[in-house]
């Protein structure tokens, strides 16, 4: 009786052990990440043509228009293990009321840290229009997110109408690029956006299951930060160097709401 108690229970322990030294997550298989990009305006749902906001100078807008690019994406996982999304598959363009979200590959892991670029890199505006396709493509999804020859693409449009506005039918247009410039050097307007997951919800992707990080985009943090704008003195921006001030405010706009596991 003795022998057959000792045998039981060895086996109960090594089945317990062998249990528990099954890793969590393997690095080997890919599985699905979406990061979903809800815009927003303050404390409210951005609403394209219909909705009213007021910027810091206090100047009534509305929004008929908001697209940007993200890309270059990296994720660090709980241990400090940093996996960068393939080049050809990290390029985005969100649009308001057209796609909000971004579907990712990445490795079985627990991610505590969500890294991208706002805007099209230099290597990839400098490439062989062969190896831009997709979003990418200036004569498809970019026909007007291109700026020509020396400018590269539009990293971020926002477009709308303000009673201060002085331009025609009270329109403003706010177009940020800038990469550094073809052969003419120009302002490098790309800027990289890091958020810590910790605080509100690590992202534990595993085949399997869905997992999606939830981010909140404050266009109104485009428009008031480092340099407050206003629709009557500049309504409409055009080219790199008057976009500094714009670019640098949406370092700011992006912020990590929850992640849904």
């Amino acid at each position: 009786m003795k022998n057959i108690f000792l045998l039981s229970f060895t086996a109960v322990l090594f089945t317990a052990c062998k249990k528990d030294d099954q890793p969590l997550y393997n690095a080997t298989i890919k599985a699905p990440l979406s990061i979903e990009f809800d815009n927003i305006a303050g404390s409210a749902n951005l609403q394209l043509n219909t909705a009213t906001y007021t910027n810091v100078a206090g100047e009534i807008f509305n929004v008929t228009l908001l697209k940007y690019y993200v890309s270059n994406f990296k994720l660090t996982d709980v241990n400090g293990n940093i996996y960068t999304v393939p080049q050809d598959s990290s390029y985005f363009l969100v649009q308001e009321g057209v796609t909000d979200n971004v579907q990712l590959s990445v490795p079985e892991a627990e991610y505590k840290t969500l890294s991208f670029v706002v805007g099209v890199d230099s290597l990839r505006n400098t490439m062989d229009i062969s190896r831009r396709t997709g979003t990418l493509d200036p004569a498809g999804p970019a026909a007007d997110m291109y700026w020509g020859w020396n400018s590269g693409y539009i990293f971020f449009k926002l477009e709308g109408t303000s009673p201060a506005s002085t331009s025609a039918d009270h329109v403003f247009q706010y177009h940020v690029g800038g990469f550094g410039g073809y052969t003419t050097p120009t302002p490098n307007n790309l800027k990289t956006i890091t958020l810590d997951l910790s605080a509100r919800g690590t992202a534990k992707v595993k085949a399997g299951k869905e997992t999606n990080i939830h981010l909140m985009v404050d266009i109104l943090k485009a428009l008031n930060g480092n340099t407050n704008m206003s629709f009557a003195t500049t309504s409409m921006i055009h080219s790199a160097a008057p976009a500094i001030p714009v670019a640098n405010n949406y370092m700011d706009m992006f912020r990590h709401d929850h992640t849904e596991n």
